[in-house]
């Protein structure tokens, strides 16, 4: 199995992309403030779940990286939120879209690291 199996990566992958699009279309002064924040947070979310893999042998380190992860992914709801509030974001169906995705993605995340503390052999 690859992390690319895992549904959590899947999912992180798409919020990704998405971000990154997003951030294309943010006013000239964001590209340099809350549009490379959020990309930086949005992509470390995925790369720790993959870097959290890699290390699956070990639960401690798996789960420590899990948790980095579901806080990225935290942390990319809150730029998400900021860019909404500050008018950034003016596309509320754009904003609600993602904003959805994101969450959706930590509870997935969230129910991971329990499955991982629960039974971590079988992974």
């Amino acid at each position: 199995m690859s992390y690319r199996n895992l549904e959590i990566w899947k999912l992180a992958r798409e919020v990704v992309i998405e971000i990154h699009a997003m951030t294309l279309n943010l006013p000239k002064f964001e590209q340099f403030e809350e549009a490379q924040q959020i990309r930086r947070s949005s992509k470390s979310a995925k790369s720790c779940i993959v870097e959290g893999y890699g290390r699956r042998r070990y639960k401690a380190d798996y789960i420590k990286f899990l948790i980095y992860a579901l806080s990225s992914n935290d942390e990319t709801i809150d730029h998400l939120e900021t860019l909404f509030e500050t008018k950034s974001i003016t596309d509320e169906a754009l904003y609600k879209c993602l904003h959805i995705k994101i969450d959706t993605l930590g509870k997935k995340i969230n129910n991971f690291i329990q499955a991982v503390e629960r039974s971590h052999n079988e992974f």
